[in-house]
């Protein structure tokens, strides 16, 4: 691919702001129709309905004029469409997935979670962002061009990255041919604040891991023999506060730091942001983006225990919690979770038995910001915004970038989305600003056609 940039001349960037906005309202409607899909991947919800979205997701797509496939690997249904472009064009990959989070409590919700609702120019749903307006925003951007983009396109959409893509190797390699492109875009990330896009460069790693103690071999009576007999939640208790200082800096030897962008972000709108009580301290030291993005961050997220309604005056003889590593860039996560078990098993208190067990693990990303591709992008997003991007980082994770990135290695990836920090992805009143979707629609348009202007 040549490290020309096309320029987009003032009538054809009207003339795709004007198809954008025409095809607006069906794409509106059709992501509705979507999110109205309860697809959860999660194994304990019922798995026709992720079917289903495969299939309503395949029918957008053949009626945008693609060719489609919905593969699997023994897992969820994904996704394949292409749309060959003119002779000598670069191919494009453009990544969504169909599958959603589960909705939690529904008395969390203002309004039911698969029943979208607009309020103060936002649509609320489970999926309404994260991430079946990406799906849409791909869509639009196609119908913008009336189904003849400047370039190759293939669309892939998942079906189970919330459920931590478990067969998503085997699908990119059982697939490769139809997959592999010049450019990849992600859409599965945020941009910075309303009216400002951002590119996300860098990404988090993920290890999850079980802790158990055990430190009795049945439960006793608490007045009996505690005192002298050692319950396994306070034991626990104990191993668990030695993973943080006394700043609330990670106390786990071996895992790496790194240096963020440096973009305007202060503790009052990280508390607004985070929603953090009054009076409720920060955590760690140093820059707040260097904390959330390239730095490590450990949470326990879970603790296996008597509820304290049902609770009885025994001393437990086991307890399991389940914690959360976040890893900074360039930090192998087989190394982090090896550092983290060796910090816990080295910190065992009175002789209370611990295993410690890997769940799940995430590669961290940072990208290559250099090149044509970004350039296209960084053009297309100011189009589109009337404002340059950002480059910035993300806390969380998204493993199956790492995936992409090692089987693809000669792709640009670009990682973009539709989220913004009051979106609520995974969490109840999950919600889209409907006026940022359009602005992304736009701008994915105009990507298409500056890469089609890369020979």
């Amino acid at each position: 691919m040549a490290t020309s940039e096309q320029s987009v001349d003032p009538q054809r960037l009207a003339e795709l702001r004007a198809a954008v906005e025409r095809e607006l309202p069906g794409v509106r409607a059709d992501l509705e129709r979507l999110v109205r899909i309860p697809s959860v991947s999660a194994q304990a919800f019922d798995q026709a309905h992720v079917d289903a979205s495969a299939e309503a997701v395949a029918d957008l797509l053949r009626q945008a004029g693609l060719d489609v496939e919905i593969v699997r690997e023994g897992g969820a249904p994904a996704v394949i469409g292409h749309l060959a472009g003119p002779e000598g064009a670069p191919t494009v990959l453009l990544y969504a997935h169909h599958d959603v989070q589960p909705p939690g409590d529904d008395a969390d919700w203002t309004s039911p979670p698969f029943e979208p609702a607009e309020r103060d120019g936002r649509l609320y749903g489970r999926g309404a962002a994260d991430d079946k307006a990406g799906v849409m925003a791909h869509l639009a951007a196609l119908r913008a061009h009336d189904g003849r983009p400047p370039v190759g396109v293939t669309v892939f959409v998942e079906g189970e990255e919330e459920d931590g893509s478990p067969s998503l190797g085997g699908i990119l390699r059982a697939h490769r041919d139809r997959l592999t492109a010049d450019v990849l875009v992600l859409a599965d990330s945020m941009n910075w604040k309303i009216g400002t896009p951002a590119l996300t460069t860098t990404l988090r790693g993920l290890v999850e891991a079980y802790v158990d103690v055990r430190t009795l071999d049945h439960a006793v009576h608490s007045g009996m023999y505690g005192g002298a007999a050692l319950d396994a939640t306070t034991a626990m208790i104990r191993l668990l506060g030695t993973l943080h200082d006394e700043r609330g800096e990670v106390a786990v030897a071996g895992l790496h730091s790194g240096t963020a962008a440096d973009l305007p972000y202060d503790e009052a709108e990280l508390r607004a942001d985070a929603g953090v009580l009054d009076g409720v301290e920060l955590i760690g030291t140093g820059s707040l983006l260097d904390r959330l993005w390239t730095r490590p961050a450990l949470t326990v997220v879970g603790i296996d225990v008597p509820s304290s309604a049902r609770a009885s005056n025994t001393l437990q003889p086991t307890s399991r919690a389940k914690v959360s590593l976040r890893i900074a860039p360039g930090q192998p996560a087989a190394e982090a979770f090896t550092a983290l078990r060796e910090h816990l098993l080295a910190n065992v208190p009175w002789g209370a038995q611990v295993e410690v067990t890997q769940k799940e693990l995430g590669e961290a990303f940072a990208a290559d910001v250099d090149g044509p591709a970004y350039d296209a992008a960084r053009a297309a997003f100011a189009d589109a915004w009337g404002t340059a991007p950002v480059d910035m980082g993300i806390g969380g994770s998204i493993p199956f970038i790492a995936e992409f990135a090692e089987i693809f290695p000669d792709a640009a990836i670009l990682v973009t989305g539709v989220e913004d920090p009051d979106t609520r992805a995974h969490g109840a009143d999950e919600s889209l600003h409907l006026g940022e979707f359009a602005t992304v629609c736009l701008a994915e348009a105009l990507l298409l056609e500056r890469l089609g202007g890369l020979r």
